[in-house]
């Protein structure tokens, strides 16, 4: 018999979500049929799979010992380095700063050193997380952004923040801008644009028409020209909508792709430029709450930056990269 105290990080789960992700060896069929044939107890009675779990209850399961896996000695996240660009922490949240070239995921080729492994490290390291102590949750984060953008990732520290954070950004309580490098000067010196977008899950890129099509998503980009040299244009963005792709994509289609990006520009554009990656860092991120945030309800309305992004100072100068700093 195993008993799992539900903790904070755990409360307000249903019990059959909890127990998938605790005893992640038991299958689906045998961890309902434990929960009829009463093997498994909350506060020594019956649990039903769709019960919500309060801090202090105890689980008790009467299973064989093969269902339940020990935290391994060697933690994976242990092989990236602990290093993270901090923008702001507190105890429930940390925002961090990404850089080019960085997964914020594992995916088929970089298992290890990526953005989620080096902030696990780094709470590590600090004492604040610990696997041993956590039977469901671990720290997460919020949003991602692509491998090659850089700037602001939010990053929960607690279940209840992970929660509150999750429903914000779907209900669009969160303001974030970009900047970006494009090559010529859009004609509108602020415009906001309206096009429809078709994801191509196979060739992992988007695109973009001017009218409604079938399984098309509309999208919305607001942007501003911050400043011109005639060949590129530093950008302001303000995502309207969060669609994949959505800033590259869009401004390629209006004629001004992104200093760098072969994959919604041309080669021959970006041939010889000191940049090997698109211009664009998620540049500034605005709490702006018009519904209970519950325990994150003091950040509403505090705004917060990263250092302007290197491609500033490479394509408009050192006067144009301190006028943002």
């Amino acid at each position: 018999m195993k008993e799992y105290v539900i903790s904070k990080n755990d409360a307000g789960q249903r019990a059959d979500k909890f127990l998938q992700k605790a005893v992640k060896n038991l299958p689906a069929s045998l961890l309902y049929k434990y929960l009829r044939l009463k093997r498994i107890k909350c506060n020594g009675k019956r649990c039903d799979r769709a019960q919500k779990l309060c801090e202090g209850d105890v689980l008790q399961l009467y299973l064989n010992d093969e269902w339940f896996e020990t935290v391994p000695t060697e933690l994976a996240f242990l092989k990236a380095p602990p290093e993270v660009k901090i923008v702001y922490e507190d105890e429930n949240l940390i925002l961090l700063d990404k850089p080019v070239g960085l997964l914020v995921h594992e995916d088929e080729e970089e298992d290890e050193d990526t953005l989620i492994h080096r902030l696990l490290h780094y709470l590590y390291d600090h004492g604040a997380y610990d696997p041993k102590n956590e039977h469901s949750f671990v720290p997460a984060l919020c949003n991602r952004i692509d491998r090659n953008t850089s700037g602001i990732v939010i990053a929960a520290k607690n279940a209840e923040t992970l929660r509150i954070m999750n429903q914000k950004i779907k209900d669009r309580e969160l303001k974030k801008l970009y900047l970006c490098a494009v090559f010529g000067t859009p004609e509108k010196k602020k415009d906001t644009l309206k096009a429809f977008l078709i994801k191509d899950e196979q060739e992992n890129r988007v695109k973009i028409y001017s009218s409604p099509r079938p399984q098309a998503k509309t999208i919305l980009t607001a942007y501003e020209t911050l400043y011109t040299n005639g060949r590129y244009s530093l950008l302001k963005v303000d995502l309207l909508t969060g669609r994949t792709h959505q800033i590259r994509a869009h401004m390629a289609y209006i004629g001004h792709p992104l200093v760098g990006d072969t994959k919604y520009g041309t080669q021959k554009e970006n041939r010889d430029l000191p940049l090997k990656f698109q211009a664009l860092c998620s540049y500034q991120l605005e709490f702006c709450f018009t519904t209970d945030a519950g325990i994150l309800s003091y950040l509403n309305h505090r705004v917060f930056k990263v250092t302007p992004p290197e491609f500033v100072r490479q394509l408009f100068g050192e006067r144009v990269y301190d006028r943002l700093d």
